[in-house]
């Protein structure tokens, strides 16, 4: 039975300028990695080296039916709330002219609404300091000064940029003290928000019983994949075996850690899907092929890709080693709630050899010779490409922007060594992105408003996941999902899900993930009336919501 001695208000609990703080009360840390696929982790199977996060999953818990909302800011923006992406806003992308586009309402326009609160904006009333490094990407205005965090360093605007680039980045408010110094060269993103979150936490200690709330959002490993050379080749070796004998090594592992079913097979390398985007902007769509068909040269170029992607992963765990550590040299380790995860499924733009340069134009460079030494440096741009987010997926279907598991599915891995009873132990309920906001708040004793800042405030859509921690069921969930006109609708183990196509040209399947958690199997032929009835429901949420079901060409 969990302690939360925490709640124990009236007991443990003083009072600060109106505010009520537990003495005991947890710190929280919230790591979200960007594109890191299902089964990249040790943890989850893959072979990429991240010890310190396989220690934590070593001595917490690890979800492995844990759903984001297909891409990267619709994601945060249920994370940050607590709601359905679309109920924030961001059911689609950020925007800058801050309206939806022509033909879709208010779930579209781009930004955090005025009728959505953050887990900063909560935990500060709390009582908390709020701190976030990193990538926001939830609308440049307001930003997260504007919605509950003290301090911030990262970026706000763009969805990605050049890790090596010092000036793109700001801490914000601009009243702070002067940023950190990095010499010619040694600025690398990736680990300098590793470097604020740890002078965060510096200045979260000068605040005298008061409990701290770190979110730390990385950018890695989104396109552009670059990481330094040294760490890179490391891992050069291991990628020129090719990703076909990487996804039966990464599936054998995943049985061996009871991560899925022993009798779960690889479904063949997925065709690259095409929509009206990929389209309009000049990309066709092709096959990922098999690896031993590929000349030498282009197998060397992708060994380098996905190398690079591997060492970003890699300082991302570093980071979250040297933050541990930090933690247990203070003391807090123990009673600080660690989560981790990813804000969606491996990224398969544009096609089976990635990009090159700017994104969505689907052209790929070649690099032979000491062009490979410049991949992943400064002024780079690449991307991987969809034959090694395959990989990534291990053995789930696509990728992100879709609703098939490949896409909505992301590792999680909760650590609190005050609270969680038992070790390494793996957790099957099914659970989203927006239960983190209501687990969050169960822990640190904190509640939700019904309004904020004279603002109605929707109430939350997630469940507290806290329950789960020490091996209590969650019970059936139903969830639904919808990314620019991808869908998907999760009731118990059976799902209905449609690719990313405009509705006149969709069809539903439906697959029984207790069977077929790889979606191989389309039973919608053989069971149209659980079809249609799931299809009903998730109209229903649709409109409850605000989602877009038509594309505005049809109603014309």
């Amino acid at each position: 039975m969990m302690k939360l001695k925490f709640l124990i208000c009236l007991a443990c609990s003083f009072v600060l300028c109106g505010q009520a703080f537990a003495v005991d009360r947890p710190n929280v840390l919230l790591i979200l990695a960007d594109d890191l696929g299902y089964s990249d982790l040790g943890c989850f199977g893959g072979e990429i080296d991240t010890p310190h996060l396989d220690a934590l999953a070593r001595d917490g818990l690890r979800y492995t039916s844990f759903y984001n909302s297909a891409r990267c800011c619709p994601s945060r923006a249920s994370l940050i709330s607590g709601l359905y992406p679309h109920q924030t806003g961001i059911g689609s992308f950020v925007r800058k002219n801050k309206k939806p586009p022509n033909g879709f309402g208010p779930a579209y326009q781009g930004f955090l609404n005025d009728n959505c609160v953050t887990i900063a904006e909560v935990l500060k009333g709390s009582g908390y300091s709020t701190w976030m490094s990193g990538k926001w990407h939830m609308g440049s205005d307001p930003g997260p000064v504007e919605r509950g965090f003290d301090q911030f360093f990262g970026y706000t605007q763009a969805h990605s940029h050049s890790q090596w680039d010092a000036g793109f980045y700001k801490r914000l408010p601009g009243t702070v003290k002067p940023e950190l110094n990095y010499s010619e060269g040694e600025f690398y993103a990736t680990d300098v928000f590793t470097d604020y979150a740890l002078e965060f936490l510096d200045q979260a200690r000068r605040q005298e019983d008061t409990p701290w709330f770190l979110y730390l959002a990385h950018s890695s490993p989104h396109f552009p994949v670059q990481a330094p050379a040294e760490l890179t080749d490391k891992y050069m070796a291991t990628y020129r075996r090719g990703w076909d004998v990487l996804r039966s090594e990464r599936l054998e592992r995943m049985k061996a850690m009871g991560l899925v079913s022993a009798n779960t097979e690889l479904p063949p390398l997925a065709m690259v899907p095409v929509d009206r985007d990929d389209i309009a902007n000049g990309y066709s769509g092709q096959s990922n092929p098999a690896w031993d068909s590929l000349p030498a040269n282009r197998r060397e170029d992708l060994a380098r890709r996905m190398a690079i992607f591997a060492a970003s992963v890699e300082h991302v765990d570093r980071g979250v080693g040297k933050i541990v550590d930090d933690l247990k040299a203070k003391e807090e380790f123990e009673n600080t709630l660690i989560l981790f995860t990813s804000d969606n499924g491996a990224c398969y733009e544009w096609g089976p050899f990635g990009f090159d340069g700017v994104s969505r134009r689907g052209v790929t460079t070649l690099h032979e010779g000491e062009a490979l030494r410049t991949m992943g440096l400064s002024e780079s741009h690449h991307s991987y490409g969809s034959a090694w987010a395959n990989l990534g997926n291990t053995p789930l279907s696509l990728y992100k922007h879709f609703c098939h598991e490949g896409g909505i599915s992301s590792p999680l891995i909760a650590h609190w060594p005050d609270e969680i009873d038992g070790a390494n132990a793996i957790r099957t309920d099914v659970s989203h992105v927006m239960d983190l906001m209501p687990t969050i708040l169960e822990a640190t004793g904190s509640t939700y408003p019904s309004h904020y800042k004279s603002n109605a405030v929707q109430p939350m859509e997630g469940v507290s996941l806290l329950s789960s921690f020490n091996g209590k069921d969650l019970g059936e969930r139903t969830i639904g999902f919808e990314h620019q006109f991808a869908r998907g609708w999760r009731k118990g183990n059976w799902k209905i899900t449609w690719g990313k196509r405009m509705p006149e040209e969709a069809e539903w399947e439906l697959y029984d993930l207790s069977v077929d958690r790889i979606e191989q199997n389309n039973l919608a032929q053989s069971y149209p009336e659980m079809t249609r009835a799931l299809a009903f429901e998730w109209a229903n949420w649709a409109e409850r919501l605000g989602v877009q079901v038509n594309s505005p060409a049809s109603k014309k």
